[in-house]
């Protein structure tokens, strides 16, 4: 059966997804979850974000189910690029029993999407990046037979937060910590330009404006600001920690970004913004904190996590490759 120039197995069919189908993809990515770490690893919200798109990406257009000849949901891929780059995340979920003979379609699929995007936003490349489990040997080798390259892994880290009071420990002298006020243009501009610069020196950052970078922030389905903190050291803005919902319903606080300006690192920021970070998660009920973090990250920031209890629940490796632009999109 042809869908969209791409082969599947007789039988097959797919279609765009709606909000309706949250239920339903939830249990695919638990199943594929499960069999590659032990454990669901995706929640709820990620679906919902995933399925309500952004200003970047649209479900309608980036994303698709896969349905097996017995109409069960088998396969799920879609696109994820926040900063609106040239730069695409792709996933391909499948579930481990039925889901296998949708992979490569389902990617070869995506990639179209892909090539059809660069054309659109007016780019002659789009760089496309997919990550994988080591386990998942199938879907490794279906990215490598697309011109995927491996470049690099990332860990998923987790601590408990059973032994973390739930009130904020002492910061060091000279460092004080506060919640950013969302309410206020220039608390949220100053801790964009902290978080903008201070990953400037990192290879893969893509930046953004404060305009897109607020639009995105304005997108969120919902902000704990008391978790949004602003570091500061002898009264000068150091550094961030943004936190993200996206584990709640794993009782689990989630570190989305922490950065630390390049003049203030080693002076023990980045640990009194963790430390607080706990605190209040652990206040709030939380049974665990997580986060993810590339081991090649110049600033060693793995090492950091690790001096304050984290220990990587699993590792993930990343693959690229460009993609060029379709004739469609333009």
């Amino acid at each position: 059966m042809i869908i969209g120039g791409v082969t599947f197995p007789a039988g097959w069919t797919t279609r765009r997804p709606t909000l309706d189908d949250l239920t339903e993809i939830l249990a695919l990515v638990h199943a594929s979850d499960l069999a590659a770490v032990g454990q669901a690893d995706f929640s709820s919200d990620d679906v919902r974000e995933a399925l309500a798109g952004s200003p970047h990406v649209a479900p309608e257009r980036d994303s698709l189910l896969a349905y097996a000849p017995d109409g069960s949901l088998a396969g799920w891929a879609y696109l994820e690029n926040e900063s609106g780059g040239d730069r695409d995340f792709l996933e391909v979920y499948t579930h481990p029993e039925t889901g296998l003979p949708a992979q490569a379609p389902l990617l070869a699929l995506t990639l179209a999407r892909v090539a059809e995007r660069a054309g659109e936003l007016g780019h002659g490349t789009m760089t496309v990046r997919a990550g994988a489990i080591p386990t998942e040997r199938p879907y490794i080798a279906a990215l490598r037979a697309a011109g995927f390259e491996f470049v690099k892994r990332y860990a998923r880290m987790r601590r408990s937060l059973a032994d973390v009071p739930a009130t904020p420990p002492p910061v060091p002298d000279g460092i004080s910590i506060r919640p950013v006020d969302p309410g206020e243009d220039a608390d949220m501009r100053l801790f964009h330009r902290i978080l903008d610069t201070a990953f400037r020196d990192t290879p893969d950052y893509q930046p953004r404006a404060y305009e897109r970078w607020r639009e995105w922030v304005d997108g969120q389905a919902s902000v704990a600001w008391d978790e949004w903190l602003v570091a500061a050291v002898g009264g000068r803005p150091a550094g961030i920690l943004q936190s993200a919902d996206q584990s709640l319903e794993d009782g689990e606080g989630w570190v989305k970004m922490l950065a630390v300006s390049r003049e203030y690192r080693r002076r023990g920021v980045g640990e009194a913004l963790l430390r607080h970070a706990f605190a209040l998660y652990a206040a709030k009920g939380r049974a665990n904190v997580g986060l993810g973090v590339d081991l090649e990250n110049p600033t060693e920031a793995a090492r950091l996590y690790r001096a304050v209890g984290m220990t990587p629940a699993y590792e993930a490796d990343i693959f690229e490759r460009t993609v060029a632009s379709s004739p469609m999109g333009r």
